[in-house]
């Protein structure tokens, strides 16, 4: 799509339905084709499994923070829930058409955040520049319909709310951010910021903090309120721990902010240049979100999608006041970006699944379908393409041994499980009809980890592998 027709030269300003009805259709068409690839496979990552397997239990009366448990606000497993009941739980389709909704709404809110800053070329410019770079990570990261992604129009709405000023509805974005995943809540800090630099009276404040405040109490209580607190801020403290995995961390941060960086070549200068402009709550919006990807200290590719946002405003910020070739070429270069990274998500291997297909294969074959399975591995989605039920409510190694945050081997073991996992992880898992070990020599294989070897001994024999997972049957 030629820059020129996105981008024209400055004219006399629209009516705002002709603005839209212009701006809209080519917006969507962007959004649609930037997430191709996120159709070509039926999974992109383990999240997307975990919130599937997640999904089927709910949907099966499973208690969120009970019977199925996670570190993440309940949000986005109601909302996979709630798109199964729709679509069958069978495919990802679904969930994936929302996420492309989601980088749709947050394109138009950014457009229409800078339109009425800046003026109706600035609203066209953010919404194109945000949707180029919104690919910028690797596939698994930018193409899956996780966390992420529907935090983003989360924090896009409190922003949008906050700068005319509708400051309960502000709140209530900041709280849905945050019971999408709780580094979502790191928009409140420019919410506030703006409500200062606003002059508004206290009551504007109450709105602000019932809005936040309100939807997270209804949600804990929807669930359950101690393991809601659990679960979601007090539960983390291992995980959140660098120590022992230093330089394998760093590195993979590293490796995130360079391929970030190549998304969004176009922006550097324009970004940089903007420090001029009246942008402080933007500014404030980003290093929020910088602060959300250190926070947890495990640099996860797609912990920097929050990052785009206030990036593609800035950069838009920057750009109004610099001649119009520049605002050309800031959209050819993140235009190339993303030709590249689309054609990486097309091409990518697929190891990861492969190996995921052939061992729920094994699976599916050697149990029937009312029977229980535990898959001692960081592969959660094995349950779902296998169409069997987890024998425990942890769906991964990682929540009993915290090798979930990519760990190489250090701070990995029973001792910085979970608090209290173990005692109902021995209670559950004997209810197996099968276990398969998909260690594959990770720093959390039986050999290192005493409970799952007793478990083993005591009623299991192995019955043969696939693809390098051990499989067990229960003796007898």
């Amino acid at each position: 799509m030629p820059a020129e027709l996105l981008l024209p030269s400055p004219s006399v300003p629209v009516s705002r339905t002709a603005y839209w009805s212009r701006l809209l259709p080519p917006l969507a068409a962007l959004a649609c084709v930037t997430r191709i690839p996120s159709f070509t496979r039926p999974l992109w990552n383990p999240d997307e499994g975990y919130l599937a397997v997640q999904a089927r239990l709910l949907a099966q009366g499973g208690e969120l923070y009970e019977t199925v448990v996670d570190r993440k606000p309940p949000l986005v497993p109601w909302l996979y829930e709630a798109t199964f009941a729709v679509t069958g739980s069978g495919t990802l389709a679904g969930v994936r058409v929302l996420a492309v909704l989601a980088h749709l709404l947050t394109a138009a809110l950014l457009a229409s955040l800078a339109r009425r800053r800046w003026g109706d070329r600035s609203g066209r410019t953010a919404g194109v520049l945000y949707l180029l770079i919104s690919v910028g990570l690797n596939p698994e990261d930018a193409q899956a319909a996780t966390f992420e992604a529907f935090v983003l129009p989360c924090t896009a709405a409190a922003m949008w709310c906050a700068d005319r000023r509708r400051w309960g509805a502000a709140g209530t974005a900041v709280a849905c951010a945050f019971l999408t995943k709780q580094t979502g809540g790191a928009v409140l800090l420019p919410v506030l910021w703006l409500y200062v630099a606003s002059g508004a009276r206290r009551g504007g404040l109450g709105r602000l903090v019932a809005g936040a405040v309100l939807p997270v109490l209804g949600a804990a209580l929807a669930t359950d309120p101690v393991g809601f607190v659990f679960w979601t801020v007090t539960g983390s403290g291992a995980y959140a721990s660098l120590t022992g995995s230093e330089l394998h961390v760093l590195a993979r941060g590293s490796v995130n902010t360079a391929i970030v960086s190549v998304a969004c070549a176009g922006l550097i200068a324009p970004v940089a240049r903007a420090r001029r402009a009246p942008t402080a709550d933007l500014w404030l919006w980003l290093l929020a979100s910088a602060g959300a990807v250190l926070l947890g200290l495990h640099f996860f590719g797609h912990y920097y999608l929050p990052l785009l946002p206030p990036a593609a405003l800035l950069a838009t910020a920057a750009l109004r006041v610099l001649p119009y070739d520049r605002t050309v070429t800031a959209v050819l270069t993140s235009a190339c970006a993303c030709v590249l990274f689309l054609t990486w998500g097309v091409l990518a291997p697929r190891t990861d699944l492969d190996h995921a297909r052939r061992v729920a294969q094994a699976v599916s074959s050697r149990t029937a379908p009312g029977d229980a399975v535990l898959v001692w591995g960081i592969h959660p989605e094995t349950y779902w393409l296998a169409d069997r039920a987890p024998a425990t409510r942890y769906l991964t190694a990682g929540l009993l041994t915290n090798y979930s945050g990519g760990r190489d081997g250090g701070r990995v073991g029973e001792r910085y499980a979970v608090r209290g996992a173990w005692t109902v992880f021995r209670r559950e898992a004997v209810s197996a009809a099968l276990v398969v070990d998909d260690s594959r020599g990770k720093p959390y294989g039986p050999e290192r980890v005493r409970g799952l070897r007793r478990l083993l001994s005591a009623g299991y024999e192995e019955a043969g592998t696939v693809d390098g997972a051990v499989l067990y049957v229960r003796r007898g």
